[in-house]
Parts: structure tokens; C-alpha cells; sequence
């Protein structure tokens, strides 16, 4: 494997969360709604007001050496947190990745 950027996406469930914790994660949801959702080596997340489930979209520089397995522990990582940062908690973390470097772009004939 050769070095190469990983787009991630992991999704997850909120834990049980306190009055004090669902007010402030509604009360910032238009701030992470779908539409602002974008690939960044920061991370962005996104969820809905219903507080059921996230998402975290990063993008994850890997080496060589560097596993699949080892970028999605990295960006679960970021994701965990994201979601406390925000005063919220997590749980069933579940990572999609695409190595970038494989994906292939058919052009038009002219």
C-alpha cells in the first residue's frame, strides 16, 4: 500500500444523554445539519434534532505502513471527540473508508 488519503464516514448512536446535554446539542443542530457535511482533515459532524444518530466525515492522511483498520481506529477517534467536545456522549461507532488513490475517474470521449 502505498501513502494515500482515506475518506471516512462513522456513524454512531448518542448515548443517553441529560436535559442539560439534549438542550444544547438541538439547540446547536442547525450548525451541524446534512447540508454543511464535508470531507476535512478536522472532521465534520453532522445529526438531526431527534439526537438518535451522527455522522463524521474526515479525512485521514495514511503511510504505507498504515492499515485500514488503523485509519478507522484514527477516525473514530476524531469522532468520539467531536461528539464530546459538542457535551454529548456515543456509542456503536461503525466506519465506512474509501482510499481516494483508488478511485477512478472515466472522462468523456470528445
Amino acid at each position: 500500500m502505498s501513502a494515500t488519503t482515506y475518506q471516512v464516514i462513522t456513524h454512531g448512536k448518542f448515548a443517553e444523554l441529560t436535559d442539560e446535554q439534549r438542550a444544547s446539542l438541538i439547540a446547536g443542530a442547525g450548525e451541524h445539519d446534512l447540508f454543511k457535511a464535508r470531507f476535512t482533515e478536522e472532521g465534520t459532524i453532522t445529526y438531526e434534532p431527534s439526537l438518535r444518530t451522527f455522522a463524521f466525515r474526515v479525512l485521514i492522511p495514511a503511510g504505507e505502513e498504515d492499515t485500514e483498520d488503523l485509519v478507522m481506529g484514527r477516525a473514530e477517534e476524531l469522532a468520539a471527540a467531536a461528539i464530546r467536545k459538542l457535551g454529548g456522549e456515543y456509542r456503536d461507532l461503525r466506519s465506512v473508508t474509501t482510499d481516494l488513490s483508488k478511485i477512478k475517474v472515466k472522462r468523456k470521449g470528445r
